[in-house]
Order: C-alpha cells, then sequence, then structure tokens
C-alpha cells in the first residue's frame, strides 16, 4: 500500500476536476479524499496499490478537456490515511 498527497496547480478548479478525479479512483479502487483549495489548487489524499497510485498520478497530470495542469506535487504520506473509499470534500 502506497498513501500520497498530491497538489495539483494549474486551471483546476470550477471545471469539474474534483469529479474526474473522483471517477477515476473509483475505477482504480483507490482510497481518498479531494478537494479545492482557497489559492486555486486541488489537494488530494490517495491510497492504493503503488502500481494503481503511480496510473492514477498519470491520470491526474493528464486532467480534464477543461483543465490546464501546470504542476503536480506528490508526497509520500507515512502511516495509514484511515479513508474508506474515495469521496469530494467542499
Amino acid at each position: 500500500m502506497k498513501n500520497v498527497h498530491i497538489v495539483v496547480k494549474g486551471h483546476v478548479q470550477g471545471i469539474g476536476f474534483r469529479y474526474y478525479v473522483l471517477k477515476h479512483a473509483n475505477l482504480l479502487g483507490l482510497d481518498g479524499v479531494v478537494r479545492n483549495l482557497i489559492n486555486g489548487d486541488v489537494e488530494i489524499y490517495a491510497s492504493g496499490e503503488n502500481n494503481i497510485i503511480s496510473d492514477f498520478i498519470d491520470i491526474v497530470k493528464k486532467g480534464p478537456a477543461l483543465s490546464r495542469v501546470d504542476n503536480v506535487d506528490v508526497c509520500a504520506v507515512s502511516g495509514d490515511l484511515k479513508y474508506s473509499g474515495f469521496e469530494v470534500r467542499h
């Protein structure tokens, strides 16, 4: 199991980015949460198998059609994230 904290920068709010993340996280069977940050970034915590997390990060880097992803910062998180399923937080 791998746990990551991801911050996505660019034009990623107001265009369905969180729901794009939710859809793909659910398809991959990940646990975690996605939310908008006040500064315009999107924050993601995700937990899953190493190879699936890598695939998920690649998907996040692409973003939905209306987005523009400028930068994706990924940091490993130690310990259990304690999420069951994946959700959007407001």
